[in-house]
């Protein structure tokens, strides 16, 4: 008993950056914080016409695949998407559904694509969020920009950072679990691999043959194979749904399973985590859990 809530709690506020450290980073506990991001012009800006008008003649970075699945295990692969280079406007015209394709489209490259690749957009939000970047005594490493298809869904994984996701229009959906649910959540070596369109439009997975073996997790939380995965039945998910002007926090090496609404626009700030006792001791969980399956 770690005590993880029964449901991620909600604050009204944002807090104080000591408040937020205390109670929220340190014993690193997910909330949802209302009123954070209400002052950022993008809530209203942010429509199909304004981002045409601002946006829609760049050339940007769009994940395509043909099941929604980027970065997932498939056919005994982990398989990433192709990062196909479109104009925005063209990207648009698929998620508006002016344009159809069989394929799954998601603006979603983790580089600080927003500054990157969206800075016309910066302006509409914040460069960091201050009262994190005051407790943590840091800047964000990067600043993330989303924008997808419903069919769009980011596979059950943990990253190494203290993540604020704010969504600006539709609904994220969110399945996490604690790093405490380690020896329940399997994690097998895959070989990573590509996807890649072929001349006749049909996609064909290939092997990048030159890059080491990847540990991602087969499990789909939302459809578990229980016969394949029995000791994920002892693991205890939590759900929630993350609305427009909301933001969600999301701790470090949290496992988590994203969906969303269609045409749903978020964007996210990455902290580097602090590799402290917390670490030490996921570190310690992991290697007991891989040890005792080999026993």
């Amino acid at each position: 008993e770690l005590g993880w809530p029964e449901s991620v709690p909600y604050l009204d506020r944002p807090p104080s950056p000591l408040e937020f450290y205390r109670e929220w980073v340190s014993p690193n506990k997910p909330c949802i914080i209302r009123n954070a991001i209400s002052h950022w012009p993008a809530l209203k800006k942010w429509t199909s016409a304004y981002l045409r008008e601002v946006v829609g003649p760049k050339v940007v970075s769009v994940a395509v695949t043909p099941n929604g699945y980027a970065d997932a295990v498939f056919q005994d692969r982990f398989v990433m998407p192709e990062e196909r280079q479109m104009l925005f406007m063209d990207f648009l015209d698929i998620v508006e559904k002016k344009v159809t394709s069989p394929n799954v489209f998601y603006v979603q490259k983790q580089c600080s694509n927003l500054t990157g690749e969206f800075p016309e957009l910066v302006c509409d939000v914040q460069p960091d969020i201050p009262w994190m970047s005051e407790a943590l005594g840091k800047k964000p490493d990067a600043v993330n920009f989303w924008l997808g298809e419903s069919a769009a869904v980011t596979s059950l994984h943990k990253d190494h950072y203290e993540n604020l996701y704010c969504v600006v229009s539709g609904e994220k959906y969110f399945l996490l679990h604690p790093p405490s649910d380690r020896p329940f959540i399997p994690y097998e070596l895959y070989q990573p691999a590509t996807y890649h369109v072929s001349e006749d439009g049909s996609f064909e997975i290939v092997d990048e043959t030159t890059t080491e073996k990847v540990p991602w997790i087969p499990l789909d939380p939302l459809n578990p194979d229980l016969e394949l995965y029995p000791e994920y039945a002892q693991a205890k998910p939590l759900q929630c749904t993350v609305k427009a002007g909301e933001m969600l926090y999301l701790p470090s090496l949290w496992f988590h399973h994203v969906q969303q609404s269609h045409g749903c626009i978020a964007v996210n700030y990455w902290y580097d985590m602090e590799y402290d006792i917390k670490y030490s001791y996921y570190q310690l969980l992991d290697c007991l859990t891989k040890t005792v399956k080999m026993l």
